[in-house]
């Protein structure tokens, strides 16, 4: 199978992951990496043995020699760098969220049908034992009809920065867009979309909050801005339901797993309560008695991959990737599906500060770009522009 070439740009902490990931993926081959922080896109590429490195990204897309782009960077410069791949002839993997905004993610969508190329987003949780074993259980009608889903995500105290992990620049709305949302959420949201084989939203109602104490130093620091609770309720067609409480931190000792209810039975997925993990659980009532069940999931992922064809593609986004740039498996919905995440939590952007519930239309039509972009070969690795003409 051919080996796929990809030029990575952005190799701070999130391109690391990524690179150590390709690492283990024996159809890819990272040929050349970018970024603004000369010094450190040296080490790295000593590291992994990348044997061109560049500082301005236009001269990595230049290459003709590509057939990817994975974009690492913050949020509000995922858009600009991946419509320029795309019009650049690579096919591109983008870090979550897909973008800032709706409008500048459906813009990626738009770009990437435009140019004929294939646009993944990394939505890791698609890939998880449980999602799959979940996704069997629903298209086997073994929770009947799907009527409500609950996402929850919790983080006692774990705010990135002033909390001790990661960059300022998660904090940043000029940069990040938004918070827990953003950054956990929508690993939850995106999941539980999938599950629910993506239905339409009709409405939104959402609040945020930032109200637990932090370092007042690193607070300054960061500037933070974004929220660090996200709230919300989404009626889709059909009747289907969501609810969302997402936590980067919060006075609670857990807030159990996400789940999805239908009429014929339910699901609980991974979660922790009291700090102990709590597994994959299905529940029903088998002759008028209330059961509970766990599943090997061990031994089912085991013989899944000495059964199915090409497990190994749907072991991680990355994996999926690769095996969809080589023609083995077609690519998953991803794009589609982070899109359908960013509305949401677009949509609880925008019910919190109106303060009352609105349209899937609303949305899209007040949607704002919020697209940056690097500016090459700077002194100051935190400077950002706007440079959105050559874009229009």
């Amino acid at each position: 199978m051919k080996k796929v070439r990809i030029g990575i740009i952005g190799v701070g902490m999130i391109g690391k992951v990524h690179l150590e990931n390709y690492e283990k993926i024996s159809g890819a081959e990272i040929v050349a990496a970018c970024d603004i922080d000369e010094i450190e896109l040296k080490q790295v590429a000593e590291k992994f043995n990348i044997p061109d490195t560049y500082s301005d990204y236009r001269e990595l897309l230049a290459r003709e020699d590509l057939d990817a782009v994975d974009v690492c960077l913050h949020n509000n410069l995922h858009a600009g760098i991946t419509i320029e791949a795309l019009r650049a002839g690579k096919h591109v993997y983008c870090e979550k969220p897909i973008a800032g905004s709706y409008k500048d993610g459906k813009k990626m969508i738009d770009t990437a049908k435009e140019c004929g190329k294939q646009l993944h987003v990394q939505l890791s949780f698609l890939y998880g034992i449980e999602t799959k074993a979940a996704k069997m259980l629903i298209d086997e009608g073994k929770l009947g009809r799907l009527y409500h889903a609950r996402s929850t995500g919790f983080r006692r105290r774990g705010r990135p920065f002033v909390d001790g992990y990661g960059t300022k620049e998660f904090n940043q709305k000029e940069k990040a867009s938004g918070g827990a949302l953003f950054d956990m959420g929508v690993y939850r949201i995106s999941q539980l979309l999938y599950l629910m084989n993506m239905p339409s939203v009709k409405t939104i109602t959402g609040k945020t909050y930032q109200e637990m104490d932090m370092d007042e130093k690193r607070k300054m620091i960061s500037g933070f801005d974004v929220e660090e609770l996200g709230l919300g309720f989404v009626r889709f067609d059909g009747g289907l339901t969501l609810d969302i409480i997402e936590s980067w931190a919060i006075h609670l000792n857990g807030l159990g797993g996400s789940s999805l209810v239908g009429n014929k039975g339910g699901l609980s997925l991974h979660g922790q309560v009291n700090g102990i993990n709590t597994p994959l659980s299905y529940h029903t009532t088998m002759s008028d008695m209330d059961m509970d069940a766990t599943f090997d999931l061990g031994a089912a992922n085991y013989r899944w991959h000495q059964l199915q064809e090409n497990p190994d593609a749907y072991d991680s986004s990355q994996d999926h990737w690769i095996a969809a740039l080589q023609g083995r498996v077609e690519l998953l919905p991803t794009a589609e599906i982070a899109l359908q995440t960013m509305l949401i939590s677009e949509g609880i952007y925008l019910s919190d500060s109106l303060e009352r519930e609105v349209t899937a239309d609303e949305v899209i039509k007040m949607s704002k770009s919020t697209m940056l972009h690097p500016i090459p070969k700077t002194e100051n690795v935190s400077d950002y522009k706007i440079n959105q003409e050559q874009l229009s």
